[in-house]
């Protein structure tokens, strides 16, 4: 059996794996000409764990965690408002709380291929793919510059939240796609004093209708995570001009990271994926492409390898192009409760991460404020985690 995969972020390298170890040959597909350097932290716990321990993949992401203390907001003066404690939270998960950033989990997944038997899984970058076609059972790709041909039993689509594979057999991207009425931009810069002041420590602006977090990385590394409300029949104009615009104001620190920010930085609409169906004949969504949950989520990692493990369970057993789709029937089955969680807790975050005024942001102080009651902090991280680690 071989499987073609378009998309070579966290769900198609896992997705790889999965199938590779299974005896399925697979061919993966990356338009990127090289693994894309950029990306924003995500917490990793709940489900994600569950998975990637249940599959093997948990030492590999273990490895490039970060050691995140607490979560910090401040006004743009830089006096703290409010703070979070990280470890109240990792003793509720049951002490396995990950901070990762997203191109160290593609990397670990990547590390993770060296247990497949080697032919199994083929990685290629920098592939444009011209048409896709379905023929009877199997699925035909015209890709790469000569246009040559692949063909496979099975096509899965993990391309992200704009997929190519999804528009050419599930129908176009306004059909499916759900903004939640904001934007989000993220990039890393060299910038060693900067790291030096944050101290394994999430910065976060205390502002309304944006938020600019801030975390230092190694070898002196900055990453940016910004969000912003936008209008969606508003005129972008170019990234880097915009985003200096619109966080004028927030912090000493985040004006310097705005002085580094590239000229093209990650800017994408914050948005979920709702289908009434992932699996058509011999094409599968996972990941984004299928459920994007949204990055407020905190769980579109988690999910990612949720969903590859449970892809990889479904086909595990297949044997001929005939028990495919009761396969991917099950692999649906199985995670539609958990997207379903997910993407309830990411819209509930859409509500909140943006105070759209004061009021809501003295909320907020309060709220996180009161965690440093006795016993108030482990009853609003509990709740936290009930919330995100059904």
């Amino acid at each position: 059996m071989k499987a073609i995969i378009v998309g070579a972020g966290i769900a198609g390298l896992v997705a790889a794996r999965q199938l590779g170890l299974a005896g399925w040959q697979v061919l993966v597909l990356e338009r990127s000409a090289s693994p894309r350097p950029d990306g924003y932290m995500m917490d990793f716990f709940g489900p994600g764990v569950e998975a990637s321990e249940q599959i093997g993949l948990y030492p590999y992401l273990s490895e490039v965690a970060y050691q995140v203390e607490a979560a910090e907001y401040v006004d743009p003066s830089g006096r703290v408002t409010a703070s979070l404690d990280y470890r109240t939270f990792a003793d509720l998960a049951g002490g396995k709380v990950l901070s990762l950033l997203r191109p160290d989990m593609e990397h670990a997944a990547r590390k993770a291929l060296q247990e497949v038997p080697e032919g199994q899984v083929e990685l290629r970058y920098g592939v444009h793919i011209q048409r896709m076609e379905l023929d009877g059972v199997q699925v035909r790709l015209w890709a790469g510059d000569g246009q040559e041909v692949e063909t496979a039993d099975l096509l899965i689509g993990a391309d992200g939240i704009h997929s190519a594979v999804r528009a050419a057999f599930f129908g176009p991207e306004q059909d499916f796609l759900r903004p939640l009425g904001m934007r989000a931009a993220a990039f890393i810069v060299h910038e060693p004093v900067l790291n030096q002041q944050l101290k394994n420590r999430f910065v976060l602006s205390d502002t309304v209708d944006r938020t600019a977090g801030i975390y230092g990385l190694r070898d002196g590394q900055v990453a940016s995570f910004l969000v912003y409300r936008q209008d969606p029949t508003a005129k972008l104009g170019e990234s880097a001009d915009r985003l200096r615009r619109i966080f004028a104001g927030t912090g000493q620190r985040v004006d310097r990271l705005l002085e580094l920010c590239p000229a093209n930085p990650y800017d994408d609409v914050v948005a979920q994926v709702v289908m009434p169906c992932w699996h058509h004949r011999s094409v599968v969504l996972i990941g984004d492409a299928a459920a994007a949950v949204s990055l407020l989520a905190g769980q579109g990692g988690a999910m990612a390898v949720c969903a590859a493990a449970a892809l990889g369970d479904a086909l595990g057993e297949v044997s001929s192009k005939e028990q495919i789709p009761a396969a991917l029937a099950e692999y649906e089955r199985v995670m539609r409760p958990k997207i379903s969680t997910a993407q309830a807790s990411g819209r509930r975050a859409a509500n909140s991460f943006l105070p759209r005024h004061r009021l809501g942001l003295l909320w907020r102080r309060l709220i996180l404020r009161s965690t440093k009651l006795p016993g108030v902090d482990r009853l609003v991280a509990a709740q936290i985690v009930k919330r995100l680690a059904k």
